[in-house]
């Protein structure tokens, strides 16, 4: 909870005070009306699958557009099955979110910064479409709390661990923040690793490969250290390096065999 107005009033004036006041009343109210628009489950359908008509609005919607400017291709085992499971993958922009909702019919809760679900537009939607707000730190248990009661549920999440659009290399990734593995151990979910192997460009095919389901059971029913679970990220992290390696030996030997017909 916010700190008292009443704390900082010797070092305010009456004007800033009210002014503070005003805000404070004005976040309450929004996070009141924000709580009713999000929605944290996904409705059942009679096939069993978990549903977002949101989700599905904006596939019909934006599909079309994503392929047009930003031709993609997926590789791999990427048709994935109904039920819980952690999307976990690298990140270069905004369009990274559809690889994931290109490879099931379900909704899936995309894993976001807080301030996305607070921002006046986008904000509406991201609330509607069931995304989980994080905190940069990782230390909001909120967070860890909502994403376990949907994978608990039946439901799918996407999160992107460096945090942020990698703006820097194509090469490395950005630091990886810890918590997928958490929550994969945890709910005992399994986890679908995806490596997008060129930084996509308008006009230009991005090739993304998916990798077969990672169940990390030989964490399961123990007691673990918080290196424990650094060491369990670490191996999600180095298995997208891999994806991307195998991918780029994949295209070599095609390009090898086209050169010799």
């Amino acid at each position: 909870m916010a700190e008292s107005t009443e704390n900082l009033a010797p070092e305010l004036t009456k004007k800033q005070l009210k002014k503070l006041r005003k805000k404070q009343k004005r976040r309450e109210k929004n996070q009141k009306k924000w709580a009713k628009q999000y929605r944290l489950h996904f409705p059942v359908n009679k096939k069993g699958r978990h549903i977002s008509r949101m989700m599905n609005f904006l596939r019909f919607l934006a599909y079309p557009l994503h392929r047009f400017f930003y031709p993609f291709k997926l590789y791999g085992p990427h048709k994935v099955k109904d039920g819980a499971c952690i999307y976990v993958g690298n990140h270069f922009c905004l369009w990274d979110i559809f690889y994931p909702a290109h490879t099931t019919r379900e909704g899936i809760h995309f894993m976001a910064k807080q301030s996305i679900l607070e921002a006046p537009v986008l904000g509406w939607w991201a609330r509607k479409v069931g995304v989980i707000g994080a905190m940069r730190d990782g230390s909001d248990v909120r967070t860890l709390m909502d994403s376990m009661k949907v994978l608990r549920s039946g439901e799918k999440i996407s999160i992107f661990p460096e945090g942020t659009r990698n703006k820097e290399s194509d090469e490395e990734f950005l630091p990886f923040h810890g918590g997928a593995a958490m929550l994969a151990i945890k709910t005992k979910t399994p986890i679908v690793p995806f490596a997008i192997c060129n930084r996509p460009h308008v006009f230009r095919k991005t090739h993304v490969r998916f990798g077969e389901p990672i169940e990390l059971s030989e964490y399961y029913d123990k007691k673990l250290t918080a290196e424990d679970y650094a060491e369990a990220d670490e191996k999600l992290k180095q298995r997208i390096y891999d994806l991307r390696a195998e991918h780029r030996q994949f295209l070599a030997a095609k390009k090898k065999k086209g050169n010799k017909a």
